[in-house]
């Protein structure tokens, strides 16, 4: 695989950060012998969700919260993002772009456009600043704290484009005290995952932390196109990322974090399968090989990417008061292009095609050769006064960006023939505010609003059609401005359980679709969407701290659902606005320790969604799918009634962790299983584009001890130990392509924390 080309500022960082990391591991030659006391019990989980530390039990919010030991378990693997998919109630992950551009659902919400400009109803914050672009958000996962997923529109503090829900993600944060870790695993395909992580004090005001991780797989899929054969050809990555992490504190009132990151990886485009779906079913063909594909293009299938980023968070506590600002950059650069039709040759070259049947050939991809977004919030936030607490804060956001959509000519060698290109710059601002009034000892009230003002400004020309036909340009503005917020009420009914309610309003702001101008369509836009949500629950824990059951149901009306129509006859992308979309369901999580060594969670979600809207259509496939639902007399389908698109009504977990102490040390056994009911890939239902339930297990057996300073484990591990072979995605304008899971995976790993 090719290595892609990093920044000068990107190499110099690097080198720092490798200097930093060696000249502080030094120090662990000093620290103090340390033991490791057993916890015994449900562990108290502190959550940021409200911006402020507190007990998730205190938070009359649907939270799961991910932490680092359940987060090296399933990035074990050298997965990405998405291996947090169905791992909590209510969370889906899906990407058609493979490892960068991750798609997220919260309760059945989000979004499946493709597009570089496609908005989420998730938003992701990573380390307190807000990654708006999806590109962004595939940033990797390492050296964390926890993983925050909360349910349920996000209004109040979070504001614009958290209509579903929030991932917050919280990286390890410097300390004066000396702590340092190193992982290494070997694992199918030749993958390697390398993770280093130093932090302690500089001085006696200012700490550091250093993590860096690399990540490479080889490739593993053969290509038998006539002609095009070769072995181990797609399937491989290579991924850097790092952080940089200083943080002063001259005094016990102020402290300045600073924060940058970047990272650089080359990989595959997703790879297309064509026609491997039976048709009139949704099962794999017969002699479908998942380390098999036939492809004309997949010599040209490449993906790279490069982001930098940065941010400085402050904070004064003046006491009864605190001040705190969060400045961030981001910046990104990308290229991806990819076999779109998953096959080789036409049906108009002498019967030169397949697998099956190939009408046209599709080779396209996207570049984002500028990016840049800069985020900006302070707030006002009182300190335990006593009866009454609030908060009130400022935002600002901008993003600028250019994409250019590219089409090839895959019969013609690949030349490009087509380019279309878009600018697009979004500013918002926002003013929030909330208060927390305790109205007993047992009850206390929670009350926010923002006022959010959003601007799109949008232009795109078709420079060059693959067609053939002439240029054109367009532009467009979208705005508005709305009033979200959110009301709560928390009841400590006992000392072992909390009651809540909650009723929140969100808002999705104004979007612009303009892909489709390779194709010579004109782009669309859709009106900002409203949700409405209220929700009851309990968190409780009880037998003696030993059990912990947290639950919760919902109900949320979607006013101008926003929709992408992907793909379909013709292959474009259309923005729309249903009138209405509706979901409810319930959740729980829970944790039980049926003994000191063996420890059992589970969680269940049930998610029903529902379109309502009877004027709404869209176009149906292109290649030949068997459609279920009703046409109208123009021969487009009705979608009134469907669930929303990669939206389960079922996600289930299971896992296990028996330990057993041998020696100085511990020996563990950990597994673990997600299901996931099944989903239709588009708005549309088919019976080829419904991906069936998918059942995915985990195993990890391992030994850990402790030897002076050190911590220390060897594990050996699987994921998907079944090897489960199911689709996930499909395309739908030019045949039955779709995309599967990921494989079976075995591997070992060694780990050593220095204290």
């Amino acid at each position: 695989m090719k290595k892609f080309k990093q920044s000068a500022l990107s190499l110099c960082v690097q080198a720092s950060l490798l200097t930093s990391a060696a000249s502080m591991s030094a120090g662990a030659l000093a620290a103090e012998e340390v033991t490791k006391e057993k916890v015994v019990g449900v562990e108290v989980i502190e959550v940021t969700a409200r911006k402020r530390t507190e007990n998730v039990k205190d938070v009359p919010i649907s939270v799961s919260a991910l932490t680092t030991k359940k987060l090296d378990v399933l990035g074990s693997s050298g997965m990405d993002v998405r291996a947090l998919s169905a791992k909590v109630p209510s969370l889906l992950i899906e990407s058609s772009f493979g490892r960068t551009f991750p798609r997220f659902y919260i309760r059945g919400l989000g979004n499946t456009d493709f597009d570089l400009l496609a908005s989420q109803p998730v938003s992701l914050i990573y380390d307190d600043v807000v990654l708006e672009n999806a590109l962004t958000k595939g940033m990797p996962m390492f050296d964390l704290e926890r993983v925050e997923v909360l349910r349920g529109p996000q209004g109040t503090l979070f504001g614009r484009n958290t209509t579903a829900g929030i991932i917050k993600v919280q990286s390890k944060k410097p300390t004066q005290d000396f702590d340092a870790s190193v992982s290494a695993s070997y694992g199918s395909y030749d993958t390697t995952d390398l993770r280093l992580a130093v932090g302690g004090g500089l001085t006696d005001t200012l700490s550091a932390r250093v993590a860096l991780l690399q990540q490479d797989r080889a490739d593993w899929i053969d290509n038998k196109a006539p002609g095009f054969e070769q072995n181990d050809q797609l399937g491989g990555y290579s991924e850097t990322a790092g952080r940089l992490q200083l943080l002063w504190e001259p005094s016990d009132k102020f402290s300045a974090l600073f924060n940058y990151h970047f990272r650089d990886a080359e990989a595959d485009a997703r790879v297309f399968r064509a026609n491997i779906i039976k048709p009139g079913t949704n099962d794999l063909v017969d002699d479908f090989d998942r380390e098999v594909i036939y492809q004309d293009a997949a010599l040209r299938n490449e993906q790279t990417i490069e982001m930098n980023g940065s941010s400085l968070n402050l904070a004064y506590d003046f006491g009864s008061h605190t001040l705190t600002s969060v400045t961030g950059y981001e910046s990104a650069e990308m290229f991806s292009v990819g076999d779109i039709d998953g096959g080789y040759g036409a049906a108009f070259l002498d019967d030169y095609m397949g697998p099956g049947f190939i009408p046209f050939p599709s080779e396209t991809g996207a570049k984002m050769p500028d990016h840049s977004q800069i985020t900006q919030e302070v707030r006002l936030s009182s300190n335990d006064l006593g009866q009454i607490d609030y908060q009130v804060g400022f935002f600002y956001f901008d993003e600028d960006l250019t994409i250019h959509n590219l089409s090839f000519d895959t019969l013609g060698g690949g030349n490009q023939n087509g380019i279309a290109i878009q600018n697009m710059e979004t500013s918002a601002w926002a003013i929030f505010g909330s208060v927390d009034v305790e109205l007993s000892e047992k009850m206390n009230l929670t009350a926010g609003i923002r006022y959010s003002d959003d601007e799109r400004t949008w232009d795109g020309t078709l420079v060059q059609s693959p067609f053939g036909a002439p240029g054109f340009s367009e532009n467009a503005t979208v705005d508005d401005s709305q009033v979200s917020g959110d009301i709560s009420i928390n009841y400590r009914m006992s000392d072992e359980t909390n009651l809540y309610g909650r009723l929140a309003k969100g808002y999705r702001a104004p979007s612009i679709q303009g892909r489709s101008l390779l194709f010579s369509a004109s782009h669309t836009t859709a009106d900002s969407e409203l949700v409405t949500s209220i929700e009851t629950g309990f968190k409780s824990t009880m037998a003696e701290n030993t059990v912990r059951i947290d639950g919760s149901v919902f109900y949320y009306i979607v006013d101008d659902q926003q929709l992408t129509a992907v793909g379909g006859t013709g292959n474009v992308a259309s923005l729309l606005n249903a009138d209405k979309a509706v979901g409810y369901g319930f959740e729980l999580d829970s944790e039980f320790w049926a003994t000191d060594d063996l420890v059992f969670g589970a969680s269940l979600s049930y998610n029903h969604t529902e379109l309502q809207d009877d004027t709404i259509s869209v176009a149906g496939c292109g290649g030949g799918c068997t459609i279920t639902d009703p046409l109208n007399s123009d021969g487009r389908v009705i979608i009134d009634g469907n669930s929303l698109p990669q939206s389960p009504e079922w996600i289930g977990n299971l896992d296990a962790r028996w330990t057993k102490e041998i020696g100085n040390g511990e020996l563990y056994v950990y597994t673990d299983w997600s299901y996931r009911s099944e989903v239709s890939f588009f708005l549309y239902e088919s019976k080829e584009f419904m991906g069936d339930p998918i059942m995915e297990g985990g195993l990890r057996v391992g030994y850990e001890w402790f030897a002076g300073d050190a911590e220390y484990e060897v594990a050996v591990f699987s994921r998907n130990i079944l090897d489960e072979e199911k689709l996930t995605g499909a395309i739908d304008f030019n045949n039955l392509t779709g995309y599967v899971n990921e494989p079976r995976f075995f591997g070992i790993e060694f780990k050593a924390n220095f204290f």
